[in-house]
């Protein structure tokens, strides 16, 4: 669908009432409602729903995974005899207040429209409809994406596009899917405010991408070697080439010292009698600078002969 530049929305540019930050902490009435539209095009709207069974499938199921995460028997307070399941989750989606819950409702709606309904020619194109989402995020100044079946909190849009979405596409290569996982798993626990744990994923997603390379060109490492070791590996057998070793001894410093300190020091070990507090800007450089290093081991690999 064409999202138009109305003249209300250029008006707000004029007087500078634009957002030029993103906020993670609301998900505003009418962003709402516009994804809602946007299932109707992806998902199914209200003729469909009762002319075709899978569709009618297909919002039962959401509401029922939803129902049995959140313990509860429904949504909203509905006749369970009698339930119209696309209604139940259009009006909690709506009115509730969590917005963690419905970050979580956009997620699970979009990843079953992106693994399931774009099968089916009576529902417009998914790619598009995931666009549109993406697009309403930044137009109302909200920092998150769906990108890879998940959504992800964007802090700086520069890094995301220069840094995270191309990790995330060279990593679906199948060879790189462990890598792929961990690092989903770190922007996951980062977005719930697990700031140690989403270290520690980094550095497993960091350390499997070495892995990979090492299985694919068959150099010997050991599964328990840890990520100086995988390093001291990839350099021996020249993923960077020697000329470039010698003039930079910086790149090395960084990749040992980088991703791999700032989990040791702040997750990676007990923290003894005083707790531990990982800021939430320190793990977003960490996220980027790991995807950062991906993008280089990766494309080091490719490039090779």
């Amino acid at each position: 669908m064409t999202i138009f530049d109305l003249f209300s929305k250029r008006q707000k540019r004029l007087r500078g009432e634009v957002p030029d930050i993103f906020t993670y902490d609301t998900i505003p009435d009418a962003l709402r409602v516009q994804i809602v539209h946007i299932w109707q095009d992806c998902i199914g709207n209200q003729t469909l729903y009762y002319e075709y069974k899978e569709v009618y499938k297909w919002y039962k199921v959401i509401v029922e995974a939803l129902c049995r995460e959140y313990g509860v028997f429904c949504l909203t307070q509905n006749n369970q005899r009698n339930r119209q399941y696309m209604d139940e989750l259009i009006n909690f989606f709506l009115k509730e207040k969590d917005t963690e819950k419905v970050i979580d409702v956009i997620e699970v709606t979009f990843r079953l429209a992106d693994k399931v309904t774009r099968d089916y020619d009576y529902v417009n194109n998914v790619d598009d409809a995931i666009k549109e989402l993406n697009d309403r995020f930044k137009e109302h100044g909200i920092g998150f994406q769906f990108e890879e079946s998940e959504i992800m909190r964007v802090d700086s849009q520069l890094l995301h596009v220069e840094a995270v979405k191309p990790a995330l596409k060279l990593l679906h290569e199948k060879q790189y899917a462990g890598a792929q996982q961990e690092f989903l798993n770190a922007y996951g626990h980062y977005r719930h405010g697990k700031n140690k744990e989403a270290l520690n994923e980094a550095l497993k997603s960091f350390e499997s991408t070495m892995k990979a390379i090492c299985d694919q060109r068959k150099w010997t490492y050991d599964q328990k070697d840890t990520s100086k070791r995988l390093i001291d590996i990839c350099y021996r057998n020249e993923l960077i080439p020697s000329f470039w070793q010698q003039h930079m001894s910086a790149l090395r410093s960084l990749l040992e010292g980088g991703v791999p300190t700032a989990r040791n020091k702040l997750s990676g070990h007990g923290q003894g009698t005083t707790p531990t507090t990982v800021p939430e800007y320190f793990v977003s450089f960490v996220l980027h600078m790991t995807a950062a290093a991906i993008i280089f081991l990766v494309k080091s690999e490719q490039a090779m002969e």
